[in-house]
């Protein structure tokens, strides 16, 4: 006999009193608070679910992966139907946090945040929410989090242990608090599946989702005291700010200790402003960008600086007889772009060299190419020198989000 089930309940935290017991709590800023959640597994599920409850009303969400059965382990917001469709983890993150809470608006992006994501969105945000599982996401993250000077809180897990972090430009710096060790390891991907498929293969039970739960929650609840600043200036509320919460559940231990660490030379501090709004698009051609640029800042010749990727025009092999290859792609599109090329493909990586080029002027020999082709996300923030001078042009909103979605302010 099927067993018969209520109908789900659908939770408004905007139509609900149950927060008014906190005293600090003031539901209006969490309505109108523009918050971004990056990752999308174990602890962007907790965190989603956590802040859709608590009724922040727009949400941005991040994500370039797709639903795997693993991901059902420890995954709240996914199901079966979701991993055997493939269906991509954003799209479906979204549906279900607004099947919960229908009030709030969620804006879900397919991209990776180390290049997909322009800065113009990003300082839209109050508060960006770290889900991640590896260092070179996180040291992006806090790349772009500093030019913006935006707070984020960062979360990690292993196994039964777990990390939560708060990192506020001009206190504390996650490149500055990392070892020789860490930084040698930046590009290296761990991710939570992964230990779950070696669990699973070693005949173990996975135990990720109680720590995804527990740091997830500490995350959330971070966020929600930094929408509340009145309240953390004057005491009533304190953060992990220069501090880390870590958690091991194997023999239940938990404690804060100092987590510190802000190197005045360090080259991610750097805060860009002012920043110029334009109506220039990652759509235009490059020729018609030095123009327009040109006028903007009244000065003939202008540069634009390529800070976080190189675009590659062509590969050359190490060999005497040398090869060239075509590549016209930034360079973070390079391994897949070898990869997918029956040649390419079948020689050894290290044999082959990237042209790069990190500058675009006049000299700049394909003009042809628009901003996007040369891996230029929408909506980004352009460093350009012109002069003696340098400046931050920010492109114009495009898909038009704080149209649909944020209050937008004027620098």
């Amino acid at each position: 006999m099927k067993a018969d089930y209520p109908s789900p309940i659908i939770v408004t935290p905007l139509e609900t009193d149950s927060n008014s017991r906190l005293s600090w709590f003031k539901q209006d800023k969490l309505r109108t608070a523009n918050v971004m959640v990056v990752g999308c597994g174990a602890l962007g599920n907790e965190v989603l679910k956590n802040l859709t409850l608590f009724g922040v009303g727009h949400l941005v969400i991040i994500d370039f992966d797709t639903v795997e059965p693993s991901n059902l382990t420890r995954s709240i917001l996914f199901n079966r139907s979701d991993a055997q469709s493939r269906r991509s983890k954003v799209l479906v993150a979204a549906e279900r946090i607004q099947a919960i809470n229908p009030e709030i608006q969620v804006l879900p992006l397919l991209g990776d945040i180390t290049h997909d994501i322009g800065l113009g969105l990003l300082r839209q945000m109050d508060v960006v929410v770290s889900c991640v599982d590896n260092r070179w996401a996180r040291y992006c993250l806090n790349r772009l989090c500093m030019r913006a000077n935006v707070t984020w809180v960062d979360g990690g897990i292993d196994s039964l242990e777990g990390t939560a972090r708060v990192f506020i430009p001009g206190k504390n710096c996650y490149a500055c608090n990392l070892g020789p060790e860490a930084l040698k390891d930046l590009s290296y991907r761990l991710s939570c599946s992964s230990a779950i498929k070696r669990n699973e293969q070693a005949g173990h039970v996975p135990t990720t989702p109680v720590v995804a739960s527990i740091i997830g929650a500490v995350e959330a609840q971070e966020a929600i005291k930094l929408l509340h600043p009145d309240e953390l200036a004057n005491g009533q509320l304190s953060s992990l700010c220069g501090k880390m919460f870590y958690y091991e559940g194997q023999h239940l231990a938990a404690r804060i200790v100092d987590f510190i660490g802000y190197d005045e030379d360090c080259p991610v501090h750097e805060q860009w402003m002012p920043i110029r709004q334009s109506k220039l698009t990652t759509s235009l051609r490059i020729d018609e960008v030095l123009e327009r640029l040109s006028k903007m800042l009244g000065e003939q010749k202008v540069t634009i600086h390529l800070r976080d990727h190189a675009f590659v025009d062509y590969l050359i092999t190490r060999e005497e007889n040398e090869r060239k290859f075509i590549a016209m792609k930034p360079d973070y599109a390079i391994e897949a772009f070898v990869e997918s090329d029956p040649t390419l493909s079948r020689l050894p990586f290290h044999t082959l060299l990237q042209h790069e080029i990190k500058q675009i002027d006049s000299s700049f020999p394909y003009k042809e190419l628009t901003l996007s082709k040369i891996g230029i996300p929408a909506w980004d923030v352009l460093h350009i020198s012109a002069g003696q001078a340098d400046y931050y042009v920010e492109l114009a909103d495009e898909y038009h989000y704080s149209e649909t979605l944020f209050k937008r302010e004027e620098s």
